[in-house]
């Protein structure tokens, strides 16, 4: 399965958009170089009050440009990076990978896939309405998160617009995403 880069997005300051840059550089164990949610513990302020030393299974967030397609057909304007995310996707199906997949992004990067964003109010914050689009329940009654994954990063390296992006399953049975 493959896909590729279509924007990149950090932010120094803590902000529910990121904006847009030419590149980014991942730096491994850690995150994007130089945005707020970088490190090796926790960085968002609900998980630090909860306890500041866990691991940080959320350094670098990627949505898929399909979703902005999505919720545009039901009336939402989203762009890249305004949801928060830093890796803009498109071609990949990345809430269908499992825990686990490794990420290869141009020539250097590599994730680690942790699991699903966990959307929270501060969406219908930006424009409301838009968390009933992004998180909402299947024929089942089970909550579908659709505001895309987020990853550790296991190599570092820079990662542009344009760049492709290959999944790799890990081996054995696999772990569907939960939310991290």
């Amino acid at each position: 399965m493959s896909g590729m880069v279509t924007a990149v997005s950090s932010n120094g300051q803590y902000s529910f958009t990121k904006p847009n840059r030419g590149s980014i550089t991942l730096l491994a164990g850690l995150g994007v170089e130089g945005d707020v949610h970088a490190g090796v513990t926790v960085k968002h302020r609900s998980r630090v009050a909860q306890d500041p030393t866990q691991p940080n299974l959320r350094q670098v967030h990627l949505i898929h440009e399909e979703l902005f397609a999505e919720v545009g057909e039901e009336g939402f304007a989203v762009a890249p990076g305004e949801l928060g995310e830093n890796i803009t996707t498109r071609g990949i199906d990345l809430l269908g990978l499992p825990a686990g997949t490794l990420l290869r992004i141009g020539d250097e990067a590599v994730l680690e896939v942790t699991g699903l964003r966990n959307p929270c109010l501060q969406i219908d914050n930006f424009q409301e309405g838009l968390l009933k689009q992004v998180v909402g329940r299947d024929e089942a009654g089970n909550v579908v998160r659709k505001a895309g994954i987020m990853s550790i990063v296991k190599e570092g390296g820079t990662v542009r617009p344009g760049d492709t992006i290959k999944a790799e399953r890990p081996n054995g049975p696999h772990r569907a995403l939960e939310r991290v």
